[in-house]
């Protein structure tokens, strides 16, 4: 991909590349580890009292995971948005 006739410009569209490899490593990580973590948590004892009911083991767990899918979601985001900055400048 050519970026122009600026190096600056070449650069930033390097960088950018290597930032969306990142981000998107980082969103398929979060996105596969994280949901069989949980399945394992959930099936600890820990997870349940007696009346089957979560305990706080359970609850602080699933709000971990849901942090850290909710930073896959934000991750690809930012990925593809600068996916369409660098497109832009390619088209300079």
């Amino acid at each position: 991909m050519e970026f122009g006739r600026s190096p600056a410009v070449a650069t930033v569209a390097s960088v950018a590349v290597l930032v969306i490899v990142v981000l998107l490593a980082n969103a398929v990580f979060n996105a596969v580890a994280w949901p069989q973590f949980l399945r394992r948590v959930s099936r600890d004892p820990r997870a349940r009292d007696e009346s089957g009911r979560p305990t706080p083991f359970l609850v602080v767990h699933r709000v971990l995971v849901g942090i850290a899918l909710s930073l896959a979601v934000i991750s690809a985001g930012v990925a593809v948005f600068v996916l369409t900055v660098v497109v832009g400048l390619a088209r300079l």
